[in-house]
This record gives structure tokens, sequence and C-alpha cells, in this order.
């Protein structure tokens, strides 16, 4: 798969001026360095300055430099292994840096998901959802929390949740062999991208099912399959994914989900309180005891 930044650069070669040049021929062979330098020390490495590295991130359509970074870090985020992004987590944000390098990286991908996110297909996966038969959740590895949390909520709203448990491959087969048209499937993938949720969706797929995929771009192996696709921005920390922004999307999708659901849903916590209360399963608000 040929990356946009790619494109763009074969696109522009020709009108190139030297030092460009030597800009395109230096991330065509080493993309994986220059994600993560800085537009100074990518100018240094490669003998032309910051400014024309700056000129040349213009010249190829982006923004400015931190968003030609940012499309080189896409690329092959996935294809990190775990003490890669433990060498490359430690040049970015030092021991020192943690909870504010952290913090406020959490806070720029909640914003850049703002930005792309499309109201046309949350909209879609909202109808999808309520139009559904079953409801099925599907998500692997770092991607199970979140497919966790959102059949915690879905469940208290709709009959039919399914939360498809991903511990053994040839199990998880078994739990969707009656999956069809009728129903949908939430698929929930990020970098690095699990082989295992890819096979489940060509086999949902082949059945025609809905598949709504919440993933990290357009271009994620999950988004072919996918009839809505929700793009919420992670990025990797140290061994961890950022999953921030994906986790507030799935956020998102809950409240519209209750909030087109009213009167159900209300119905549904009035019982549910009555429990909750019989059965003690929560604290009393004013911190006394339970009897």
């Amino acid at each position: 798969m040929k990356s946009f930044i790619f494109s763009k650069i074969d696109l522009n070669n020709k009108k190139l001026s030297k030092g460009h040049k030597k800009l395109v021929q230096y991330i065509s062979t080493n993309y994986d360095k220059a994600a993560f330098m800085t537009a100074s020390k990518l100018g240094e490495k490669v003998g032309v300055s910051e400014s024309t590295v700056v000129r040349f991130a213009t010249e190829m359509g982006f923004k400015g430099y931190p968003e030609l970074q940012k499309e080189l870090q896409q690329m092959i985020k996935s294809k990190l292994t775990a003490v890669q992004r433990m060498e490359v987590s430690s040049n970015l944000i030092g021991e020192d840096n943690a909870i504010k390098k952290v913090l406020n990286g959490d806070i720029e991908l909640i914003r850049d998901t703002l930005e792309i996110v499309s109201d046309s297909e949350f909209k879609k996966a909202v109808e999808m959802i309520n139009n559904a038969r079953k409801i099925y959740i599907l998500g692997v590895r770092s991607s199970a929390a979140l497919a966790s949390f959102l059949y915690f909520y879905l469940n208290l709203v709709f009959e039919n949740v399914v939360l498809v448990d991903t511990s053994s491959g040839s199990e998880m087969f078994e739990q969707m062999f009656r999956i069809n048209e009728e129903d949908v499937c939430v698929a929930i993938s990020f970098p690095r991208y699990s082989k295992q949720t890819i096979n489940a969706l060509r086999f949902i797929s082949d059945r025609g099912t809905n598949i709504i995929s919440i993933t990290d771009s357009a271009v994620s192996p999950i988004a072919e399959f996918s009839n809505a696709l929700l793009v919420a921005k992670s990025d990797i920390v140290s061994v961890v994914d950022s999953l921030v922004a994906p986790l507030s999307l799935i956020n998102a999708l809950i409240v519209a989900l209750t909030f087109s659901r009213r009167e159900e849903v209300y119905n549904n916590f009035n019982k549910l309180e009555g429990i909750w209360d019989e059965y003690q399963v929560y604290d009393k608000p004013d911190g006394g005891e339970n009897e």
C-alpha cells in the first residue's frame, strides 16, 4: 500500500529544488528514522537548512512539517516492535516529562479526531446499531478493553449484545457462526493490527453483516470491511497504545445511542436502580453502611 506522502513526492519530484530532492531521497529510504526527527535534525542529517525542510513539507501539500511527520509516523507505527516502541518513546518523551508529554499528546489526539471524524458515518453507525437484530462487539489485545467498555453500556440499553471472546481463535468463530445480514458487528482495531480481527471480519463480511470499524485511519486493514468507518487517532507511548481518543469516540457513540432510545433507556435504568438498591450493588449516597 502506497502512502499519500509518497504519492505526493512522485507527483512533485520533477519540479523540486536540489535540496528538496535530497530530502525525497533520504525520506524514501529512511522514512522510519525521519518520522521521529525534528525539522532541524532532518535538515542536519540531509545537509539542508531547517527552513528548507519546512518549505518542503508545505510544497508537498502539508500545513507544515509536524503534519508531514505525523503522516510518516502513521506509516510505520503498526510495524514497530515493542522494543522499537520503547526506543522511540524514550527519545520523544524522556522519563522526567512523561506525565506532561503523554497528557498533552492525548489532548492533541482528541483534537485531531474531532477534525477528521465523519458526522455522516457516525450517524450511519448509530442507525445500524439501532436497527440490528443482534450486536456483536469485537476487539483483540489492547482493543479488547475498548470492546468491553462498549459492551458494558450497550448491554444496559439493548437486549441482544454479544462481546466476542477472542481468547481462542477457533471459539471466536463458533460464537459468530449464526451471524447474518440482520446483525451488526462493531470491530475495534488499532496498531499493531491483529490478524485475528482481520480474519474474523472476512468471515463476518462474507455473511453480509453490517460492519462498523473503529480504527485509526482510512487505510487501516479493517477499514476495507466497513459499512461505517469511525476514525479516531491513536499513538504509541512506550509499549502502551494511547487509546484516549478512541475511548472518547466510543463514549460519544454510547451517548448518541442512549439519546436515540431515550424512553427505553429511562425505563431500563429505573428497573436497574431498584435491583441495584435491593441487592446493595452500590454504596449509599450518604456514605453510610448498607443494611
